[in-house]
């Protein structure tokens, strides 16, 4: 993929306007880079229409929320999530949960954790981070965009990992369940509120990680 191409994937991944021939802006070698995940997180927990569900999980206040525009319809807690904590900028094999603006893209019935909700992480902020933050070589970057341009969702074998979503308990323990985050960056639900969740929401329904 050329980077012109690359850049109006990413543009329309973000929902930014698409300029046909616009020229790379070229940092300053003083200039930090920006935390991209972060900055369009400030905008994210907001509903799109009056007419959207949606999913908020709050990690501050170990809850998941399901919104139908600003009307609350579920909430969930405690909820549990990354033993590693959660953060913008995920590595594989470091149990944190990513933050961000994601969509459900598949369900599993079959999990050993009863239901499993899968959601597109990494999306193409996460990898512009990466490449930012030095996690990804530029062949990286451009292999992650090639993927998905192919496959219509995001490789989940990088170095910043993948197989994450909202899942239940199947046969784990509710009592650590209830007292600690112990996931490997997944988002843990009781095997009942799954089942509401599940109820609710289809492939394509956003979720906000914050």
């Amino acid at each position: 993929m050329s980077y012109v191409n690359r850049r109006r994937f990413l543009a329309m991944a973000l929902g930014w306007p698409v300029v046909a021939h616009a020229s790379p802006v070229i940092p300053s070698v003083n200039t930090q880079p920006v935390d991209l995940v972060e900055t369009l997180l400030a905008r994210a927990p907001v509903p799109r229409h009056s007419g959207e569900l949606w999913v908020l999980v709050d990690d501050r206040d170990s809850t998941l929320s399901i919104f139908r525009g600003s009307a609350l319809l579920e909430r969930f807690t405690p909820v549990s999530l990354g033993r590693g904590g959660a953060k913008t900028q995920r590595i594989s094999g470091g149990n944190v949960t990513p933050l961000g603006e994601f969509r459900i893209n598949r369900f599993n019935y079959q999990s050993r954790w009863h239901i499993f909700l899968g959601i597109d992480y990494p999306t193409p902020p996460h990898a512009r981070m990466a490449l930012e933050n030095g996690i990804y070589s530029q062949a990286d970057y451009e292999a992650y965009f090639d993927y998905y341009r192919r496959h219509g969702y995001p490789p989940q074998n990088t170095r910043l990992g993948g197989a994450i979503g909202i899942h239940g308990l199947g046969q784990a323990d509710p009592d650590i369940h209830g007292r600690f985050n112990w996931t490997q960056g997944c988002v843990a639900l009781t095997n009942e509120q799954i089942d509401t969740l599940a109820s609710l929401v289809n492939v394509g329904t956003r979720v906000v990680i914050r």
